[in-house]
């Protein structure tokens, strides 16, 4: 089984490019493999539908490892509120079937995300906000704790974001 860690860079000819980055344990400082998709036409940004933009640019890169992931990793809210409104992760949980776990990790809390478990990593004063689904929140953040590096964002997370942001 593998972990992957995902994220989404939106550039200005209307494109995306997303970047997966492959691991085998939480605690892993290092990916096993980087998976790169360009999606050259984004739908446009609708408020309360962000997964309308980001499912398309998650699913080519993350349906063909599906039957190999223990769990995945995004940049968002798996649920939005305590009333479980689906967010981004959930949309992601609901199409890959329900069998690979979605671990949410927010860097902002937002109104309602009082349900998010709040994680203090390395000497940050602001935590970090995770949701899940698939896998017990309290679970997903004993995970995101156990995941490398000093700083509040874990290694392979900040690695993900540059990726695609970087990637030609």
């Amino acid at each position: 089984m593998i972990l992957a860690c995902v994220d989404v860079d939106y550039r200005e000819d209307g494109s995306a490019r997303t970047a997966a980055l492959l691991f085998e344990n939480w605690g892993d400082a290092q990916e096993t493999e980087v998976r790169l998709h360009t999606v050259p036409q984004t739908a446009p940004y609708v408020p309360g539908a962000f997964y309308k933009r980001e499912l398309p640019c998650l699913l080519p890169v993350l349906e063909p490892l599906a039957p190999q992931l223990a769990a995945v990793v995004i940049d968002g809210y798996v649920t939005l509120d305590a009333q479980e409104s689906p967010g981004l992760g959930w949309h992601l949980f609901d199409a890959l079937g329900g069998a690979v776990p979605v671990i949410g990790v927010a860097k902002t809390a937002f109104r309602g995300s009082a349900h998010a478990q709040a994680v203090q990593r390395g000497s940050a004063i602001r935590p970090l906000y995770v949701t899940a689904a698939g896998i017990d929140v309290l679970d997903a953040a004993e995970h995101l704790r156990q995941m490398a590096g000093p700083h509040r964002i874990p290694t392979l997370l900040g690695r993900v974001d540059r990726a695609c942001r970087e990637a030609v």
